[in-house]
């Protein structure tokens, strides 16, 4: 009879092993920004959009960590206050999944660098923090039956917010290929749409998350934008089926708000009518229909990126 050399029988064993399989990635769950004033930033999302904050953190002194903007139960807008002055004022990004401890398992098969554990947050959800190709922090959350997010399901949601929505969020990125790598290839995301202001230069790709129909927008860029430059390309964009009845219910809230930009309907490259407006520190949100103009679908750029 004969035996395996030890090695030889443990190559055996890890070649029957299974793939880690991936879990589901159902929706985009927040964008987390640095703001310079609190109080100015509460004015523009909850005076002006009309949204809550349904809960916050406090440092041990008392002062403020974050608080949370609810959008809908499982999406939300982060506030933190700023730590340094002119810098960028995204934060990180997030994502939902239904089992973040077989994510951070999953990932690290992939070698995506990951933390050694999957703790639970202060308000109670099981998340970990990874970066993707351009340094953004990415959060993998899943919203746990005892946290803070599920025992405040259904409350904080006043019927006077401009969208129930977060459609999509949109993050700057250098090399496509490289991004691709990790949001299509690695975490699931499929392309829906690529567009662009000029037809000889890419300018974005939709990337829609695999078990659902939220999306990323990559924002392309040859040269990054100066840190304090970078609000109208890190945006969130939310979704409302009648932007003539948005901009009806944003006028009368404008002037009680002080908010003094123009109120301007558009219609995109993508050929859906878009109305942007700004926080005080200059990051975007964009009210976005989810129809296009025609019922036509836009055409679909074949330009290359800036950044293979």
């Amino acid at each position: 009879m004969r035996f395996l050399a030890p090695f030889a029988l443990a190559a055996c064993l890890c070649a029957q092993e299974p793939p880690v399989r991936r879990p589901p990635i159902t929706g985009v769950a927040h964008m987390a920004l640095y703001v310079k004033d609190v109080q100015a930033s509460r004015n523009f999302y909850t005076g002006l959009l009309g949204y809550q904050e349904c809960f916050d953190l406090k440092n041990p002194g008392g002062s403020l960590s974050l608080t949370f903007v609810k959008v809908n139960d499982r999406q939300y807008i982060e506030l933190f206050p700023e730590r340094a002055a002119a810098t960028d004022r995204m934060a990180h990004i997030s994502i939902e999944t239904t089992d973040a401890g077989q994510m951070r398992r999953y990932l690290a098969s992939k070698g995506v660098p990951v933390p050694p554990s999957v703790p639970k947050g202060r308000i109670g959800n099981s998340n970990f923090n990874v970066k993707d190709p351009d340094g953004h922090t990415v959060e993998i959350v899943q919203y746990e039956p005892t946290g803070w997010s599920m025992r405040e399901k259904g409350r904080c949601l006043p019927g006077g917010r401009v969208s129930p929505r977060m459609l999509h969020i949109g993050i700057l990125v250098g090399s496509l290929s490289r991004s691709l790598d990790f949001y299509h290839r690695i975490l699931g995301f499929e392309e829906t749409w690529r567009g662009g202001r000029d037809p000889k230069v890419l300018s974005w790709v939709n990337l829609r998350v695999p078990e659902g129909s939220d999306y990323i927008e990559l924002m392309l860029y040859k040269e990054l934008p100066a840190a304090t430059k970078r609000g109208s390309q890190h945006h969130i964009a939310l979704e409302v089926p009648d932007m003539d009845a948005a901009l009806r219910w944003l006028t009368p809230r404008a002037q009680a708000t002080g908010y003094t930009r123009p109120l301007e309907i558009r219609t995109g490259v993508n050929r859906r009518r878009q109305l942007n407006l700004f926080d005080p520190d200059g990051t975007r949100t964009e009210l976005m229909e989810p129809r296009t103009v025609d019922g036509v679908a836009p055409p679909v750029s074949a330009a290359p990126p800036p950044i293979p």
